[in-house]
């Protein structure tokens, strides 16, 4: 399993040997430009229901592109033709829908969906409770979180926040940063929360 495929501007199948010797499931944890570069470039691309549209029709708009995608935002331009104002998105249509509670099976481990709206509509978490590991795409990280004004979209943040705060994990990955533990994890969720009721 590849969860999320970066910005596209190089490919993975070329210069990342271990998935493309292997088949795997390539995972949208959201349909955000930086997270579906190179879906395009796998057979199987399983996203959130509420996204299907846009991994099938990525746009500049729809994927954040537009507002985010800026020479500023690289150490070192990628090489060239890549220019910011004119990238764009391959299509990549999704082989299977997944729902919240789905199982992506991978034979020796499960992961379960969890739908985490708030930061994009079909955000989704992948939770493997074996292992206690949750990946969270861009719903929560050890960073600056990116969150709408918009009343309904904070609601489902803070609902999808408090169901992450919840679960018994020992290792998170999110879509941005470095990994982080327990401890970690209930201390930034905690300290969101306070400061929304605040």
């Amino acid at each position: 399993m590849m969860v999320d495929s970066g910005m596209g501007v190089v490919s993975l199948r070329e210069w990342v040997p271990l998935v493309s010797e292997r088949p795997l499931d390539a995972v949208a944890s959201h349909t955000h430009f930086d997270h579906i570069g190179c879906h395009h470039e796998f057979q199987c691309r399983l996203c959130h229901e509420a996204e299907v549209e846009i991994l099938a029709d990525p746009t500049r708009v729809n994927t954040w592109a537009e507002d985010y995608v800026k020479d500023d935002i690289f150490d070192v331009l990628p090489p060239q033709p890549y220019q910011s104002a004119t990238y764009g998105l391959k299509a990549a249509p999704v082989t299977r829908i997944l729902k919240d509670g789905d199982i992506v099976d991978l034979g020796d481990r499960h992961f379960e969906v969890i739908h985490t709206p708030g930061h994009s509509p079909g955000g989704i978490a992948l939770w493997d409770p074996a292992a206690q590991l949750l990946i969270t795409g861009d719903i929560v990280y050890d960073g600056p979180l990116i969150e709408s004004d918009y009343p309904t979209e904070q609601a489902q943040y803070i609902a999808s926040m408090k169901r992450l705060l919840s679960l018994p994990v020992q290792t998170v990955l999110g879509g941005h940063f470095a990994p982080y533990g327990a401890e970690r994890h209930q201390a930034i969720i905690t300290s969101w929360l306070q400061a929304k009721d605040a």
